[in-house]
């Protein structure tokens, strides 16, 4: 048995999962029980995110709502990053900002992108995160372990960057199942001399003076963008987690560089247990691309008529998203969109309620995310409730396991300010056991359509809250 087995020591509760890293179907076990861990690599601010960034932000907020189901509210955490410092955004901020210092007009691009893609997600009924971290915050984790890595032999310093050695690591590649020999020089790997080998990856650049820029051993620069992923998911979810998902087209370079980062920087057998990744997305049968005239982003399907001639309801993009099971290709077309909303149209309007989801349909979804299936039932569930009102607890209960539910509110017209000042007093007041304090301050919010979600640090134990509007 492998020390990554051995880790897995949590009870068999029913859920399967196609794991990436070893090509199979396995039973999930958590490490712990009592704080199933999850990460998905989030968006890099620097332009508004499109229909298939879309398509793995619902599908693992599916997989935290199933998680949360089988194991408990608060003894699952969910940590998905944003990525704000990058060249793509460097080169953004210099085009649409020109007159601006550099870093003021980085702070509006990532700012206004983030806010964007904060509202976009929120129509496509996708739960906030426990965890949310940006990369510029954890500069100094990256720089730490850029430094074990070169301590320990598996980097070293060339060419005004410092790079992974990834011959270092005999076996690279176990994700990808690619070989080091393979790693040719060509169309994904540089062709620069001053590495050790094509497939040598960059952890640390050197910026000049009209690039961002942070001070290091190795002189001011930026780091590279696997190094930001290992150094987040350790802070909130530890050396070692749970699962790790995202995209198809991450699992090389980007997850791949991560496992090697991570793994030999802290000198474990692995960096997740369960490896899971979504299938690719299409536009009318054909690769999205701006050159043909097919590149749509979110906000455009949900504010403009540029797609079908017509905005789209976001409940209507996530259910078309579900109607095809997470690993494989999608057609994302107006023929789909018109079945997700015709499908819709057919369902009764949800109750509150305290029921539990349909027990079938669960055991279909812990069956490697089944969302296809789910939704037969589902509709299955919808109609039987039409026609007889007792049905309408377990189908709605249903329905919110798969964040079906009304989409939540616009923010607009809410003072965030307001609300993160009341969350402050309410820390504050649990702090010092002023229990009838806290209780009044959550059911102020609430009485305005603002849930509060505690949790706590995985490493300090500090009490933390988010919130999120439901009208």
């Amino acid at each position: 048995m492998s020390a990554a087995e051995t880790l897995r020591s949590g009870t068999s509760k029913g859920l399967k999962f196609t794991n990436t890293l070893t090509r199979e179907k396995e039973d999930f076990r958590a490490i712990d029980d009592e704080n199933v861990r999850l990460y998905v690599c989030g968006p890099t601010v620097y332009d508004f995110a499109h229909i298939g960034n879309a398509r793995p932000v619902i599908v693992f907020d599916v997989l935290y709502r199933l998680l949360r189901h089988v194991y408990g509210p608060g003894h699952v955490t969910y940590a998905r990053n944003i990525t704000d410092v990058d060249d793509k955004i460097n080169a953004r901020a210099l085009r649409d900002h020109p007159d601006l210092p550099l870093n003021d007009a980085i702070a509006k691009v990532t700012q206004r992108t983030a806010d964007q893609f904060h509202k976009d997600i929120r129509a496509l009924g996708v739960l906030q995160p426990d965890h949310e971290p940006r990369a510029t915050q954890h500069i100094d984790g990256m720089v730490k372990m850029i430094g074990q890595l070169i301590e320990k032999g598996h980097a070293y310093q060339a060419g005004g960057e410092v790079l992974f050695d990834t011959a270092s690591m005999p076996d690279y590649g176990g994700l990808s199942k690619r070989k080091l020999d393979e790693q040719k020089a060509g169309a994904r790997v540089a062709v620069d001399r001053h590495k050790k080998s094509p497939g040598d990856f960059v952890l640390w650049k050197l910026s000049s003076d009209e690039e961002p820029g942070w001070e290091s051993p190795w002189g001011r620069g930026r780091p590279g963008w696997h190094i930001e992923c290992s150094v987040m998911s350790e802070h909130h979810l530890g050396q070692v987690f749970d699962i790790h998902g995202g995209g198809l087209d991450l699992i090389f370079p980007h997850h791949e560089n991560e496992i090697a980062q991570s793994r030999c920087a802290h000198g474990t057998r692995t960096m997740a247990n369960y490896w899971l990744h979504n299938g690719f997305l299409q536009v009318e049968g054909k690769k999205m691309s701006k050159s043909e005239g097919n590149f749509f982003t979110i906000q455009e399907l949900l504010e403009t008529e540029n797609f079908g001639g017509r905005k789209w309801p976001g409940e209507v993009l996530r259910l078309a998203m579900l109607m095809t099971n997470y690993r494989e290709p999608i057609d994302f077309s107006v023929r789909k969109l018109e079945e997700a909303e015709n499908l819709l149209s057919k369902w009764p309007k949800l109750v509150e309620t305290t029921a539990a989801p349909d027990a079938d349909v669960v055991k279909m979804l812990a069956d490697d995310m089944n969302t296809a299936g789910v939704i037969q039932a589902l509709h299955a569930l919808a109609v039987e409730a039409g026609k007889d009102p007792s049905g309408l607890a377990t189908y709605s209960a249903t329905a919110n396991l798969m964040g079906l539910a009304p989409v939540e509110a616009d923010m607009s017209g809410v003072d965030e300010t307001a609300v993160e000042a009341a969350v402050t007093r309410r820390l504050e007041a649990l702090k010092t056991k002023d229990w009838t304090e806290a209780d009044s301050i959550r059911a102020e919010l609430a009485s305005q359509g603002i849930l509060l979600k505690d949790s706590k640090d995985s490493e300090t134990g500090e009490r933390l809250t988010t919130w999120e509007l439901k009208r």
